[in-house]
């Protein structure tokens, strides 16, 4: 994980980033709304899981985390949901009841601490009004986007990512050729069903994001981009009209894993 910044005001950034061979890097990024009652939005990758925590409690206090909004239960949006449920003892997990399910799987969530929403649902935490929303493309069935009334900010999980060929927190630290050649490679591959899908009943979904009049769109896999929202919706709205892409079928392990650092989480032998 890299440090975290600020990409809009009371908007903090939990920047990571996971290598795409032969692409580049695909962020990963989770996001601290902060205010009388702060918002999490997803959790991070479990190999981030020492480096996520120590990020997150240096802009806020656990016992001041209020709410958690999981986008959906992928591991590198609900990676950490345990440690951090435990350590904010007042957080309230909202999410989809898929993602519940499916997160059941593995973990026992505090059901005490359970709000399950759909999308056209909203909740307020403290002064900030947070309406939940289907986003355009997706590559879980559980997947929810957050539109916080108050920052104007679209924290829209998968879409609009992009993957980058170098780190950058902001649009503007790449070329707008890299950002938005790495935008169609990432949501033709990400969710290859938009291929499959009527560009008219898809820009109705457009149409939706559109309406909020949203001031920046904060995806899990991009970096912060704002002023622009237009044109990142156009971008999308051509996404269906372009052809799969498949990775190759043949790697090499050992490379890819080489370019990863991990978080030993097994205590030494004899500790």
């Amino acid at each position: 994980m890299r440090e975290a910044y600020v990409a809009a005001k009371d908007v903090h950034v939990l920047p990571s980033q996971l290598p795409i061979p032969g692409a580049g890097l695909l962020p990963v990024n989770c996001y601290l709304v902060r205010g009388s009652e702060p918002v999490l939005v997803d959790t991070g990758m479990p190999i981030d899981a020492v480096d996520f925590a120590d990020t997150l409690w240096s802009v806020v206090d656990p016992a001041d985390l209020r709410w958690l909004v999981l986008t959906h239960d992928d591991r590198d949006h609900s990676g950490n949901i345990v440690q951090i449920m435990r350590e904010a003892p007042d957080a309230v997990l909202v999410t989809s009841q898929l993602s519940v399910v499916r997160l059941s799987e593995e973990w026992d969530l505090p059901r005490d601490r359970l709000r399950l929403v759909n999308p056209g649902s909203s909740f307020t935490a403290g002064d900030r009004e947070i309406s939940i929303l289907r986003p355009p493309a997706f590559d879980s069935p559980a997947t929810l986007a957050a539109y916080d009334h108050g920052s104007r900010t679209l924290f829209s999980a998968d879409s609009f990512g992009s993957v980058l060929p170098t780190v950058a927190n902001d649009v503007d630290d790449v070329t707008e050729a890299e950002y938005f050649e790495g935008f169609s490679l990432f949501n033709r591959s990400n969710h290859p069903w938009v291929a499959l899908t009527d560009p008219a009943k898809f820009e109705v979904v457009l149409h939706q994001i559109r309406a909020l009049g949203a001031d920046r769109i904060l995806s899990s896999h991009g970096p912060a981009v704002e002023g622009r929202v237009d044109r990142l919706l156009d971008a999308m709205a051509r996404i269906p009209s372009l052809p799969q892409v498949l990775p190759p079928e043949e790697i090499d392990p050992e490379a890819v894993l080489g370019r990863l650092e991990f978080n030993d989480p097994l205590p030494a032998a004899g500790a």
